[in-house]
């Protein structure tokens, strides 16, 4: 699983340029499936057949893209000007290095020295136009041999484990979601099933919406990373979730309140496989089910997330038990779903 994940994470999908995560992913299921589409907007929609066809759809999804920046400017000077693709906090930028485009131009986003700012300028967060990306171009037409307009930044951060049981990554939000859908789709599943992954989620949940209007699904379940924020100086009642307590089985967030059967059908199959979960303390976020279960005429929606710290970021942190726990957790959802449909 680890494996897996680390393969993921390493690749880059910026928000709108899933390519190379899709092709990854598409590899990687291709023996599992009896049907692989990629539709208009990027998503990856596989078919998977059960030991028997059920009279309701089920619909697991995950979203491939990651946040990121995208290259609107080039000055004369050969610095790149850019604008965040998703929610990233300007805070945690500066000085971080990047990969410019398919050819994967190394960059550093770079910022005014400190030692030419006014005390007042260090005390506010520098505006995205004050922000440039540093590819060692001497002049615009040096970098425009290298870089084009439109052209995608990826943070350029590897996995790795970090101390005791924790692992650290970028795009761990959402590559956990595609990593457990495709070892749910190496097993035997008692029904039909559609695997979907996503585009552009960080931009808007713009490729769930499509997805679920394609495969208008009765149930779905989103496989998402969330926010933790179980930090020294945070209010507990903010810390949202923790990790290493289990995954988390959310009630609601900023988009959604999830299907009442659904969320009480995943904590007992916790609670009765002696595996640890948590929900939100704090509603914050949002996930693909904003869009899906408003798609159609309505379906029934619950999410699976783990904990991430620092999300949407160079550097996230999960726990490697959670990691675990949330394959295990949505193991047993399939293999007691047809319960759910019949009842």
């Amino acid at each position: 699983m680890l494996e897996l994940l680390k393969e993921l994470c390493d690749l880059d999908g910026v928000s709108g340029f899933e390519d190379t995560v899709r092709e990854y992913i598409a590899g990687r299921i291709a023996p599992y499936a009896s049907d692989v589409t990629t539709d208009s907007i990027g998503n990856l929609i596989a078919y998977k057949k059960g030991r028997k066809r059920a009279d309701k759809t089920v619909m697991l999804a995950a979203h491939m893209d990651e946040v990121g920046l995208i290259i609107k400017r080039i000055t004369d000077e050969g610095m790149l000007k850019f604008g965040f693709c998703g929610g990233v906090d300007r805070r945690v930028v500066f000085g971080k290095r990047v990969r410019v485009g398919e050819r994967k131009i190394p960059g550093v986003i770079g910022i005014k020295a400190v030692h030419l700012t006014e005390e007042e300028e260090r005390k506010k967060v520098p505006k995205t136009e004050e922000l440039y990306i540093d590819i060692g171009a001497k002049t615009k037409k040096e970098a425009q041999e290298l870089v084009s307009l439109g052209d995608f930044g990826a943070f350029d951060s590897e996995f790795s484990r970090l101390g005791d049981g924790f692992i650290k990554a970028k795009a761990i939000d959402d590559r956990i979601g595609c990593a457990v859908l495709i070892k749910l789709m190496e097993m035997d599943l008692p029904i039909d099933m559609v695997f979907t992954f996503t585009a552009q989620e960080e931009t808007g949940l713009r490729g769930a919406s499509i997805a679920a209007n394609r495969v208008m699904p009765d149930y779905c379940v989103v496989l998402e990373g969330t926010t933790a924020s179980d930090l020294p100086f945070v209010d507990k009642m903010k810390e949202v979730c923790a990790l290493a307590a289990g995954p988390v089985i959310p009630f609601m967030d900023g988009r959604t309140i999830y299907d009442r059967g659904l969320f009480g059908m995943l904590t007992h199959l916790a609670t009765e496989n002696n595996i640890p979960w948590q929900t939100k303390r704090y509603i914050a976020g949002g996930t693909d089910a904003g869009s899906i279960h408003l798609s159609g005429s309505g379906v029934k929606t619950c999410a699976l997330a783990l904990p991430v710290r620092y999300l949407h970021s160079a550097a996230s942190v999960a726990s490697v038990s959670d990691c675990e726990n949330m394959l295990a957790l949505s193991r047993h959802f399939i293999e007691n779903v047809e319960d759910m449909i019949n009842a």
